[in-house]
């Protein structure tokens, strides 16, 4: 028996690349302009039709940079940035038995259309999963929902929505079943998104694999649950807190997403602008005192003071963090989870902080009067103490706290700072536009007693980088209360909310004026502003 020669496999032109037989320059139609192509970026926009793909293994045009676009009178059209290589070429011959004409196109461009148009979407594997998958599915028995949890189907479906929304950016993915269907949906910058759901007889199954991974108790299906992921996503180490919650129509589950190997932000990086980053750093860098990131859930508190302390960071500090969870890992900085099924709470954590002779301590959350009195007076007593609180602005911290039972005169002897903040969307950079300012939002600006300086505006036109939203990416807006006499004065006679606010007007610049001028600057939008603010920070 003949072994085969050199041309039975791919890439089998050997001979002849060898002996030079076939010029590179003739071995195909030279590379000219396609009629599907009229310009730079016009291969992105391009819609390959799957027949056509179907010519090209996958990992062939992959390992190889090409794409094939069109057929015609017996030629197959591809794309590449590098025409000519005769061994590809001469491959495509013989997987295709097509004659084959180049187009050249720069290599980031194939490299991202071959992504695009290979890769299994969440899209593509829910349209192949036929309706009678997994029917029936909440009639069995555990055991056979286990096994259908471990099986291919399901494993490479939960593997895949939680690596397509890691690539899309999203914080968080949201999975809640209803009567009929299950929705999907992804939060990306701050906004839900959604997306095709999976079959409803399937979301058993899903869920079930999902408490596998998280190692959840997969029998109880009645009590809300917290669970916890780790894995590695392009070499990023990424953290997964799993919640799950009883429905009347099955358990809905959320999973936050949290990449452990993300930079912390600078100031400047956050949205502080340089004046207020050098006062917040007086603030923090003080011996002793209580500084609090305020805002609603969501709204970036911890990753503020997360920046704070990388920044205030050196060799002769100890810094100790308790939090629920260890969002973002701090070089030099020992972080301590908080355990409520073992009794190991914030305020049970900070006591025993306190005995290991820390010089800087940061509370995730002060949730209760007793983690607030014992964090303020250890700021009284020669530690620097940062935290958040749930408030809406920055003065609302002041009687939220005496709300919670804490003494005035120890919330005047202890609070240095308050950093009161909003996370808004930045409109795209890539299709970024003056526009002029909408007659209804200007009207309810002034009704909410924030007038529309006459100035430039812009939006976002939408376009792919952005997925026709306009905005990528997020930033925050800010108000910075510094304590000075006057304000202690004021605390200590338990002065309301409004007169605390009036006081702090006079030196301080409100969340509400940063929105404006970071509008005016182009990084958000009017619209945005109000999305956010629902008026109750431009009050």
């Amino acid at each position: 028996m003949t072994e085969p020669g050199p041309t039975a496999s791919l890439g089998g032109t050997l001979e002849k690349e060898l002996l030079g037989a076939i010029p590179r320059a003739q071995a195909a139609k030279l590379p000219g302009p396609s009629p599907l192509l009229n310009g730079p970026g016009s291969l992105a926009k391009l819609i390959i039709s799957p027949d056509t793909l179907r010519l090209l293994p996958a990992e062939f045009a992959k390992n190889n940079g090409v794409l094939p676009l069109q057929l015609f009178n017996g030629t197959i059209e591809i794309a590449t940035a590098d025409p000519g290589n005769l061994r590809v070429i001469e491959d495509i011959r013989l997987l295709t038995g097509l004659e084959v004409q180049e187009v050249r196109v720069t290599a980031q461009e194939i490299s991202e259309k071959i992504a695009e148009c290979y890769q299994v979407t969440v899209e593509k594997m829910i349209e192949s999963l036929s309706p009678e998958q997994g029917a029936g599915i909440e009639g069995r028995n555990l055991h056979d929902i286990e096994v259908m949890a471990n099986e291919p189907t399901v494993i490479n479906l939960v593997n895949l929505v939680i690596s397509t929304a890691l690539r899309e950016r999203a914080s968080d993915i949201h999975l809640v079943p209803f009567e009929d269907s299950v929705q999907l949906r992804y939060r990306i910058d701050g906004l839900l998104q959604e997306k095709p759901p999976p079959p409803k007889p399937l979301h058993a199954a899903i869920v079930s694999r999902i408490k596998i991974m998280a190692d959840m108790n997969i029998a109880e299906r009645y009590m809300p649950q917290d669970g916890h992921i780790q894995i590695n996503h392009r070499g990023v180490r990424v953290d997964i807190r799993v919640g799950t919650l009883p429905t009347i129509y099955g358990e809905g589950v959320v999973l936050r997403l949290l990449e452990k190997n993300a930079e912390v932000m600078t100031a400047q990086e956050l949205g502080l602008d340089p004046a207020r980053g050098i006062q917040m750093m007086r603030l923090a860098e003080k011996p002793y005192g209580l500084f609090l990131a305020t805002g609603p859930t969501g709204s970036g508190k911890t990753t503020t003071l997360y920046s704070v302390l990388r920044s205030i960071y050196t060799p002769q500090k100890k810094i100790v963090t308790i939090e629920d969870p260890v969002e973002y890992e701090l070089p030099g900085v020992a972080q301590i989870p908080v355990r409520p099924s073992r009794n190991f709470t914030f305020a049970n954590g900070l006591r025993s902080i306190l005995r290991q002779d820390p010089n800087i301590i940061m509370v995730g959350e002060i949730r209760d009067s007793e983690t607030a009195e014992i964090a303020i007076r250890a700021a009284l007593t020669g530690h620097q103490v940062f935290s958040t609180l749930h408030t809406n602005d920055s003065t609302g911290a002041v009687t939220r706290l005496l709300d919670m039972g804490v003494e005035a005169f120890l919330i005047s002897s202890s609070l240095e700072g308050v950093l009161a903040q909003r996370l808004v969307r930045r409109i795209c950079a890539h299709c970024k536009a003056h526009a002029p300012v909408d007659p209804a939002v200007r009207e309810r600006l002034e009704t909410l007693g924030a007038p529309v300086p006459d100035t430039n505006y812009y939006r976002g036109a939408g376009c792919d980088e952005c997925r026709q939203t306009g905005y990528r990416g997020r930033v925050g807006i800010f108000e910075l209360l510094a304590i000075n006499n006057e304000m202690k004065e004021l605390i200590l006679q338990k002065r309301s909310n409004a007169e605390l606010k009036a006081m702090a007007r006079k030196t301080m610049l409100t969340m509400h004026q940063d929105a404006l001028l970071k509008a005016a600057a182009g990084v958000t939008s009017l619209e945005e502003i109000l999305r956010v603010s629902s008026g109750d920070l431009l009050e």
